[in-house]
Parts: structure tokens; C-alpha cells; sequence
């Protein structure tokens, strides 16, 4: 494989070899369908996933013109779990706890992920018990009930938690008023109003063929799991044979950001002060994302990096510190973690922005630029040693970026960024809004010096 491999909606069938002789292939059903699969050597396991491209975002508020459906996307990552015509919440649990396998779902921002690890010889059972969940659960209103007290149980210990609560608060203000800044799992205001009607309604409009995405990797034969998948959808009632194009994917083009605020205080009686710092960053789809991996890597990945060097080693400040960079189909963002006790809370805010600064003004050096490179290096050949970072691979490359890089094309685009294109993307950053989020013991005056807010804005928890 030399170079990434475009995924076009309208080509029925891709094959190719990947990094580590890999055998990649992808087939688009006539009804929409799209199954990607990734034979590894020697494999004795397989991960398989049922995607849709509908996350949190893809919501909707009640005077939107549409039924309201924030909590909806959670809620169905819950519900698809708890039974169909065939079978009882326990008879999926044990369907997969027999053989030793793993099962389990995940809501994002943009997608959701029903996936399951399981042994070569229980690849078929796999496949027709997820697809029996996700074309047949029953959103039974008893059991919509019961998983609403877990998911607002699941809300109250996140809520708990301040570096949850800091990262919320940290999208909300850099993405402000966009989709993709509400809270992945809803709020107990949302979860609360949820409606059963309203859930089944979402649950019909976005999980049908043209939607569904079928992704495998590890020990997996192309041609049986498309043959058994279509086995199952059909025994659900799915029309496979109608013909229907694959949902577009989604509009990559950047969207106007408005931040809330600069500032947000939550005052909390913890023994630490959850700090995030950023600004907006790079959508996913983004020609600069290689150079990004390596400015992060640098500044706030690894014990070498700056921000763990000066916060931790060099002051002591901080027992967690680091960097991230998330990147979705029309915004990004590009932020900096620390706890650290009250008293050091403003110190340690500064210090990031400072170094973000650092970064812009003087570049990095020879040796970072090396080190950055073989860190990305390794880090990506160890991740891909589980099947199942192959199979979200497969997704992301599917749902979101419309083409394939395997890990050999991937080191190259890292081994393209020079130095130069590391600071002019610093300084790109730098340049932009920033907005703070400390949640703790803290008052709001310590940190008017790091950002530009008269009048910031104060929550108490």
C-alpha cells in the first residue's frame, strides 16, 4: 500500500494490503450497507463493530422543528442491551459471557458504536446478536424507565468527578453554542425529559441500512461475515435487496465558533483544582492533522514534553498534566489538563498558556522534533496490536475521513512535518480564543491574568 485509499460511497467493492501484509477489504451492499474488514496473520480474535453516524449533536431540541430527542442517542446505547423479540437482556449478556467475550457500546460526539470482542470460532454468533440488537431492540417502556434511573446514576458519579465536570464546561465554552458542545451523555434536565415515543422515533430515523456501518478486524473472513450479516438482518425483516445509496457523509468545512466565555469557575470543596485550558482547533479532516500529532506530542504527550517537564518535573505542581486534540467533521478542539492544589491553580494556568506561546515564538527544536516522530512511531504500532484499535480504525476511516492510511502511510505524513510547520500551527493556535475551565476551591480573580474576561462567569456546585 502506498499512500491512503479513498473510500468512495458509490465503488461496491474495495481489496487491498495494508502495513504488516494486512488484508483490507470493503464491500457496499446494494441497500446501503457498508462492511469493512481487516484479516490480521496470526490472529486468533476478532473485534466487530455496528456503527451509525449519529451522535450527541445529531439531536434535537424541542423548538427545532422536529420531535425533541436530546438524551435519545444515550439513551439508545443503553436500551439496545436490554432485549428483542429473540432475546432477554440476559440472554445477551450470557451469549457473550459463555464464550468469554467482551460487549459493549459507545456514544460520541458523532457516532454511535455497538462492538464486541470475541474468539475466531464465535465471529458468527457475534454477528447475529448485534445485529439482532441493533435492528430489533424493544425500547420496552419498563425497561425505559429502569435505564433511566442508571443513566441519571451514571450522570450523578460523572458529575461527581472534576475532571469531568472540567472537561464539559471546557467544550462548552470554547464550541459555545454549536451541537457539538453539548454533553455527550445528556444532563439530568434532558435525560429527565426523555421521552420513550421520542427515543423510538430517533431510533427508527437513523439505525437503517443506509446507515449502518459494519466494521472487523483480527481473524475475520470477509465473505462469511457479509454472508451471516445478511443472513441476520434479513431474518429481522430488512429489505436487502432495495436498492439505496450509503448517508453522505458529513460536511467537512469548518464552522463559525462563538465562545461562551473566557472563564468559568465551578466551585467545588475538592482537595484539588481541575484546570482546562485551550482554544479551537483542527476539524478531523484537516491537511494540517499530521502536524498537529506532532505539535501535541511535544508539548503534552510522554514524560518528555514540555508541559510534564516544566509543570511536574522541573516546579512540582502537578501530578497530572497533559495536552489533547480532538478533531470532529466541522470543529476541533486543542486543550491542556492539569489538577494541581488551589494555591498553585493560577501558576500552573499560566504556565500552559505560556508554553503554548513558547511554542509559537521559538519553535521546536531538533531533538523534540526526532523524539515526537518515533513516540508516534511506537505508540501507533503497539495500539495496533489490539484488534479492536483496528476495527475503530476501520470506522473512523468509513464514517468520518472517507479514505484508509495505513500505519506505514501514516509515518509518512509524520515524517513530512518539519519544524517550521510545527511553529507556524502554534502560533496559529496561539493566536486564537482561549477559554479556561477550573473547577475546585478557587476563586475566580486569580486567573483574570491568564485570560481576557472583565467579567467571567462563576457556577457553584
Amino acid at each position: 500500500m502506498n499512500g491512503a485509499v479513498d473510500l468512495p460511497l458509490g465503488t461496491p467493492e474495495l481489496e487491498f494490503r495494508a502495513a504488516g501484509d494486512t488484508l483490507v477489504r470493503r464491500s457496499v451492499l446494494p441497500s446501503g450497507i457498508r462492511v469493512l474488514s481487516e484479516r490480521v496473520p496470526g490472529s486468533r480474535s476478532a473485534t466487530i463493530g455496528f456503527w451509525v453516524a449519529v451522535g450527541s449533536r445529531d439531536e434535537h431540541p424541542s423548538d427545532s422543528g422536529h420531535p425533541a430527542t436530546f438524551g435519545s442517542t444515550h439513551f439508545l446505547e443503553h436500551l439496545l442491551f436490554k432485549g428483542t423479540a429473540a432475546r432477554t437482556a440476559l440472554d445477551i449478556a450470557v451469549a457473550f459471557d459463555a464464550v468469554g467475550g467482551e460487549h459493549n457500546a459507545v456514544t460520541a460526539k458523532e457516532y454511535t458504536c455497538y462492538y464486541a470482542k470475541v474468539q475466531d470460532r464465535d465471529l458468527p454468533m457475534a454477528v447475529e446478536v448485534l445485529a439482532d440488537m441493533f435492528t430489533s431492540s424493544l425500547l420496552d417502556p419498563d425497561e425505559f424507565e429502569s435505564e433511566r434511573r442508571v443513566i441519571l446514576e451514571e450522570l450523578a458519579m460523572a458529575g461527581d468527578d472534576p475532571a469531568d465536570v472540567a472537561s464539559e464546561r471546557f467544550f462548552e465554552a470554547v464550541l459555545g453554542r454549536h451541537p457539538l458542545a453539548r454533553p455527550i451523555g445528556g444532563d439530568p434536565e434532558t435525560i429527565g425529559a426523555a421521552t420513550r415515543d421520542a427515543v423510538w422515533e430517533h431510533y427508527r430515523a437513523n439505525y437503517r441500512p443506509q446507515d449502518l456501518v459494519v466494521t472487523v478486524a483480527g481473524a475475520v473472513d470477509h465473505d462469511r461475515v457479509v454472508a451471516d450479516l445478511s443472513r441476520a438482518l434479513a431474518a429481522a425483516g430488512w429489505r436487502l435487496d432495495d436498492e439505496g445509496a450509503p448517508v453522505e457523509r458529513r460536511d467537512g468545512g469548518p464552522a463559525t465558533l462563538v465562545a461562551t466565555t473566557a472563564l468559568t469557575v465551578v466551585e467545588k470543596p475538592n482537595e484539588q483544582v481541575n484546570l482546562v485550558l485551550g482554544v479551537p482547533g483542527l476539524v478531523a479532516t484537516d491537511d494540517r492533522r499530521a502536524v498537529l500529532s506532532v505539535l501535541n506530542t511535544v508539548f503534552g504527550a510522554g514524560m518528555s514534553s514540555r508541559l510534564f517537564q516544566e509543570v511536574r518535573e522541573r516546579r512540582g505542581l502537578a501530578y497530572s498534566v497533559y495536552s489533547f486534540a480532538p478533531g470532529y467533521s466541522d470543529a476541533g478542539v486543542f486543550g491542556m489538563y492539569a489538577g494541581c492544589a488551589p494555591r498553585n491553580a493560577a501558576t500552573v494556568a499560566a504556565l500552559m498558556r505560556t508554553e503554548l506561546e513558547r511554542l509559537a515564538h521559538h519553535g521546536v527544536t531538533p531533538d523534540e522534533m526526532e523524539r515526537a516522530v518515533g513516540y508516534l512511531g511506537g505508540a501507533s504500532a503497539l495500539a495496533l496490536e489490539d484488534s479492536d484499535t483496528r476495527m475503530s480504525r476501520l470506522g473512523r476511516a468509513e464514517l468520518a475521513l472517507g479514505e484508509f492510511a495505513d500505519l506505514d502511510e501514516a509515518l509518512r505524513r509524520v515524517a513530512r512535518v518539519t519544524a517550521d510547520d510545527v511553529q507556524a500551527l502554534a502560533a496559529d493556535l496561539a493566536a486564537r480564543p482561549v477559554s479556561l475551565v477550573a473547577v475546585g476551591p478557587v476563586d475566580e480573580h486569580a486567573f483574570r491574568s491568564v485570560v481576557d474576561q472583565p467579567e467571567p462567569r462563576t457556577d457553584v456546585a
